[in-house]
């Protein structure tokens, strides 16, 4: 099994690491993609790598966010500078025949608030993201 975070590099100077896992695989049948179909289902998160210290002081005095909702002012969106792809892989057996799936992750867009800070001290970050799954049958 493969898994490897990916980086997502923001304008503001700041990096994100995001993580997929793959938490479940079923057979689901015949398909063109290699004579099989899965039912796969993904699951990631996103967290803080880095953030400069100018936006740590941005919002040095500002609330701690509320943990039980997200605030509904104060959102900017900050472009996406480059990233590094997450990726997860498995492998397993179908009808006597070995196949790897793989699972990649890449976020589309990024929102960043500095009226609120984490518990961290660091702005709140809110990631879009989306998974392709991609599997191979392995040789024999």
């Amino acid at each position: 099994m493969v898994s490897k975070p990916g980086i997502v590099t923001l304008v503001d100077g700041s990096k994100l690491i995001l993580r997929v896992v793959i938490v479940g695989v079923k057979y689901t049948g015949f398909s063109p993609l290699g004579g099989v179909n899965f039912a796969i289902k993904p699951a990631g998160g996103v967290s803080s790598l880095y953030v400069p210290e100018e936006l740590r002081n941005m919002v040095r005095d500002k609330p701690v966010s509320p943990p039980d909702r997200l605030p509904e002012n104060g959102w900017e969106l900050v472009d996406i500078a480059g990233q590094e792809p997450a990726e997860e892989e498995v492998e397993l057996d179908v009808n006597n025949r070995k196949y790897r799936v793989k699972v990649i992750g890449e976020a589309s867009m990024v929102s960043r608030n500095t009226s609120y800070k984490t518990q961290l001290g660091e702005p709140l970050y809110w990631v879009q993201w989306s998974v392709k799954v991609q599997w191979r049958p392995l040789e024999r």
